[in-house]
């Protein structure tokens, strides 16, 4: 290995090319002598520009995967093993729930100073249950408020104060006073010892009701007192997502529970009339990958998603079909494999012989290559010369694609194939994951047992 590496660094990879670019040997595309260059300097730029990014990607990766290797005793091996983990310490405690486990990302509890760890949960559960109060506050006032005054002596009423930000120059000095008074003195002289040194428990009980007066003797049964501990968790989590929510939603869009319609501002806009922009989410993009309103990137992810939605379709088909007919005859008669013979689903991958995978991928390069290259002046996924279903002129049929005059069928059914390659992309997803786990392709792994 290393007598190999080192002549391709000495023979091979010394002489920079034209132009002094760092990396550039003279090779083609992936490395190969015979590889074809890339002559546009725009798709070179970004091409390179990839590689520099996966590069980068994958220096992290493999560092991580050295880690997991190293402290599980194998590769891809079982966090479990890793019985040294300083995590073991708290991985027992309350808030350690499915699905993510005991989750730490940014490694806070490394250390195992229990002392750090109980001050943090303290935080978290006091966090918590002030953001469940503030989401309360949010939606409770847009169905009832007090009534009479809220400040007589400055003529304010309760109906008079706006909801949410609003809110907060509404309110006299006076009132932020006394706000401010309340919490320090619950927060000094009320909640300020805890109970067998357990976080959060300053022995107010259930809901914290003895602080108003109403007594009561708390939750005896250890598992029932334990599963309302990690719902109270659990609840003040998305409590505090929440009302991060409700902040931005209402400083954007003007009003507590304010229509997102009035942010103008917002970069989505340009795509919120898009085909595939349906109900019940509309323009969904949690990851913002469209925040930037650049039109070019937008497109080009459109065609990539339909090509992936398209091919997810046939492919799911693939899976269903095998099932219930096969072509006759042989698949390679040099090597006696008859189409009968071939397995179904991912045993597939292992018994197609090389020869097959070759003509696939010269085949799907072919396609790729010639017949369904993008013309930026058509829409995303639009190829000249194809129709209705893919149907058009080619080496394998010849005769005119069924195109669609009317704008409104065209568009219903545009947005149906993004629809049913979006849920294809999820089913394949779901078939292949049922597949490696259950071991069959037939009816037996989608429908139920008698």
């Amino acid at each position: 290995i290393i007598t190999f590496v080192g002549i391709i660094e000495v023979l091979n990879l010394q002489k920079v090319q034209e132009g002094d670019v760092l990396g550039d040997y003279g090779y083609g595309a992936f490395g190969l002598p015979f590889g074809k260059k890339i002559e546009d300097k725009e798709k070179k730029l970004k091409s390179l520009t990839t590689e520099i990014n996966n590069g980068r990607l994958a220096m992290m990766a493999i560092i991580g995967m050295f880690y997991q290797d190293g402290l599980t005793g194998s590769a891809w091996g079982d966090w479990a093993n890793y019985t040294d983990s300083p995590l073991r310490a708290f991985e027992n405690e309350t808030g350690v729930q499915p699905p993510v486990g005991f989750w730490d990302p940014l490694g806070l509890s490394v250390s195992g100073n229990v002392s750090d760890y109980k001050r943090r949960r303290e935080v978290e559960l006091k966090h918590g249950r002030v953001a469940m109060f503030a989401t309360i506050g949010y939606i409770l006032p847009e169905y009832w408020r007090f009534p009479g005054y809220l400040s007589k002596f400055l003529d304010i009423k309760f109906s008079e104060v706006p909801n949410g930000l609003s809110a907060f120059s509404k309110v006299p000095a006076l009132g932020w006073l006394q706000i401010v008074g309340f919490a320090g003195i619950v927060e000094l002289n009320v909640y300020n010892e805890q109970v067998n040194d357990e976080p959060g428990n300053y022995g107010a009980g259930f809901l914290g009701l003895r602080s108003i007066g109403f007594m009561n003797a708390g939750i005896a049964d250890p598992e029932v007192r334990k599963k309302k501990l990690n719902a109270e968790l659990a609840n003040g989590r998305l409590a505090m997502f929440a009302i991060i929510g409700m902040f931005f939603q209402d400083g954007l869009t003007g009003s507590a529970w304010g229509d997102w319609a009035n942010y103008t501002d917002s970069p989505l806009r340009a795509f919120e009339g898009e085909l595939g922009v349906q109900a019940p989410v509309g323009f969904w993009d949690p990851l913002g990958l469209s925040a930037d309103g650049d039109i070019d990137t937008f497109k080009r992810r459109r065609a990539v998603e339909l090509k992936h939605g398209r091919i997810c379709m046939l492919a799911c088909i693939g899976y269903i079909v095998p099932e219930y007919f096969r072509w006759p005859g042989y698949l390679s008669p040099e090597k006696g494999i008859k189409f009968a013979d071939m397995p179904h689903g991912i045993a597939a991958i292992g018994k197609v012989p090389l020869e097959g995978w070759v003509q696939i991928v010269l085949f799907l390069g072919h396609y790729e290559g010639y017949f369904w290259r993008q013309d930026p002046k058509r829409a995303p996924g639009d190829y000249e010369g194809y129709g209705f279903l893919g149907a058009g002129k080619n080496f394998i049929f010849n005769f005119d694609p069924i195109l669609f005059q009317d704008p409104e069928v065209r568009k219903t059914k545009l947005a149906a194939e993004l629809a049913n390659g979006r849920l294809a992309m999820v089913a394949l997803m779901a078939m292949l994951f049922q597949n490696g786990t259950v071991g069959t392709t037939g009816p037996a792994m989608w429908l139920p047992s008698a």
